[in-house]
């Protein structure tokens, strides 16, 4: 097994004054990546870059999403921004996503989670506005790079054992 240590280093300087900060997190017991780069063509819309299930076997190239540590989906591109679509499972079964969660990422900008397993929730209607609590699960990471083609990198980390 293997230890992820993930830093994150923000260096600013303003006013003459160190604003920058440092965050270290250090995940053990690491047994298995999940790391591609995929390129997204500009006609494309909502390419699948990972999906979630209860086990590895209800379908093919599925993540387990119990063993998820960390999760991180990079934005390659110099000018480009891409559309992530998080689709969310409001149960425990391993059917379709429920609903989704939209998120800009800037052009070299990332997105990161810690787990899939309860770990997002989206607000139902336009007077849902309370805190959420009650988490669910991420079934599925899909990408649209809407006008431009794009790389994204995704990397997760897992632990199986």
């Amino acid at each position: 097994m293997a230890t992820l240590t993930t830093t994150i280093t923000e260096a600013l300087t303003l006013n003459g004054k160190d604003r920058g900060s440092t965050n270290t997190l250090t995940i053990t017991g690491i047994d298995n990546v999940f790391h591609r780069i995929v390129t997204l063509a500009d006609d494309m819309s909502n390419a699948t870059l990972v999906s979630f299930k209860s086990l590895i076997n209800v379908a093919d190239g599925a993540i387990d999403r119990t063993h998820v540590k960390y999760l991180r989906v990079t934005n390659l591109d110099g000018a480009n921004p891409v559309i992530l679509n998080i689709q969310q499972r409001e149960d425990e079964g391993d059917g379709a996503g429920d609903k989704n969660l939209g998120v800009l990422l800037s052009a070299g900008k990332s997105f990161m989670i810690g787990e899939a397993k309860e770990s997002i929730d989206v607000a139902g209607g336009a007077n849902d506005i309370d805190a959420l609590t009650d988490l669910h699960d991420v079934e599925s990471i899909m990408a649209d790079p809407l006008s431009e083609a794009v790389q994204v990198e995704i990397f997760i980390a897992m632990a199986v054992a």
